[in-house]
């Protein structure tokens, strides 16, 4: 149990790719954190905040990826029926997300129980960029629009749970859910198909109007980067040895 929770903690921290020096920073990060002490989870908290300086080197030993920015290859999401009335297909492509060097973790806590570890962490900026390829069906009508995608978040903040299913190596479940955005802009290229004036307005209206449809759309967003981001912990986190780090 101890090892199964200790190997999912990685989830918010990225090393030093020197594998000499980065042993010793992450000894002396966590040394003064205890199995079962009451303080285990702020000590923990307050290591991953040091660790900032080193998300985007990564871990090549171990496998582990930079994570300012975070990469994904493809990221997929579906409604509905496609073969339907109504329905659609969206392709994140190419992704990368970029302000975890300047995040931090406001929360954490350990549940030991559900193999579950919970952190909230605050983004001054955060910024996400890409292609995608969006295709739909209505009322038996089909359309297909591709392009390119940027987003930035302003004043932004999420909480994050990461859960490990079985034992040691077990795969790792990630849910991720927006709790505040200050401000958003969102800009996407050739939704009309290239009709500049259409798009010009449309993109004025998206990024006018972006709060009073975020309740409709938060949970679309929440399910998409739950999904971006259980490819990316598994990839780089599944099989990390964090019980040579604390003992």
């Amino acid at each position: 149990m101890r090892h199964t929770i200790f190997s999912i903690l990685l989830g918010v921290i990225t090393l030093s790719s020197n594998p000499v020096s980065s042993q010793q920073e992450i000894f002396r990060l966590f040394e003064n954190c205890r199995w079962g002490k009451p303080n285990f989870d702020p000590c923990i908290k307050k290591a991953f905040n040091a660790l900032r300086p080193w998300f985007k080197t990564g871990l090549p030993e171990y496998n582990v990826a930079p994570f300012d920015p975070h990469k994904a290859s493809v990221v997929e999401q579906y409604r509905g029926d496609r073969d339907g009335l109504a329905g659609y297909h969206l392709q994140l492509l190419n992704v990368s997300e970029y302000g975890w060097s300047d995040s931090e973790v406001t929360k954490y806590k350990t549940d030991y129980k559900n193999n579950r570890i919970i952190y909230s962490q605050y983004f001054p900026e955060k910024s996400l960029d890409g292609h995608y390829s969006f295709q739909s069906k209505m009322l038996g009508q089909s359309r297909l629009v591709k392009g390119i995608w940027n987003l930035t978040l302003y004043d932004y903040s999420q909480t994050t749970t990461v859960t490990r299913l079985g034992d040691q190596g077990g795969l790792l479940k990630v849910r991720v859910e927006i709790d505040r955005i200050g401000d958003m802009k969102l800009h996407i290229s050739d939704l009309f198909h290239g009709a500049k004036f259409i798009e010009s307005i449309a993109d004025f209206v998206i990024n006018a109007m972006w709060q009073p449809s975020f309740p409709f759309v938060k949970p679309l967003i929440n399910d998409l980067v739950s999904i971006a981001f259980t490819d990316i912990f598994n990839e780089s986190f599944r099989y990390f040895p964090l019980h040579k780090v604390i003992q």
